[in-house]
């Protein structure tokens, strides 16, 4: 397994990079999950969000993948997007290989939740009516 890939990021996320990080010739599945920017939140338009990163929060997206995979003994790799975004780029990509499906979807599934819990990103939402406001400080 090549080095851990979490990283916090300023520019466009490609699926296919965080994919090849944890792909090996062992493993059956890949689970690559993509968070969107969508266009509503709440019953509001929202036409689009910046995110912020506390300066440590590459270290605490780390500590999630390393948590994750230390755990369930399966590659784990994650980056997430800061600044800008509009409707439809992505603003996270994680994924984890496994020799089966459902081990993949678990893992997968118990890291985007520790990155959403732990790590210190917090979103700024432009809604269409030109209100903002922020979500997760």
């Amino acid at each position: 397994m090549s080095e851990l890939l979490a990283r916090i990021s300023a520019e466009l996320l490609d699926p296919a990079v965080v994919d090849a990080a944890v792909a090996g010739p062992e493993h059956g599945a890949v689970v690559v999950f993509t968070g969107v920017v969508r266009d509503h939140d709440g019953g509001r338009s929202v036409s689009a969000l910046e995110y912020q990163a506390h300066p440590d929060a590459e270290r605490f997206l780390r500590r999630c993948c390393e948590r994750v995979s230390a755990r369930s003994g399966l590659p784990v790799a994650a980056v997430h997007r800061v600044g800008q975004l509009t409707i439809g780029d992505l603003a996270l990509v994680a994924a984890v290989a496994a020799p089966h499906r459902a081990e993949a979807f678990a893992a997968c599934a118990e890291l985007v939740e520790c990155i959403k819990a732990e790590v210190p990103i917090w979103k700024r939402q432009q809604f269409a009516s030109g209100i903002s406001e922020w979500v997760g400080l």
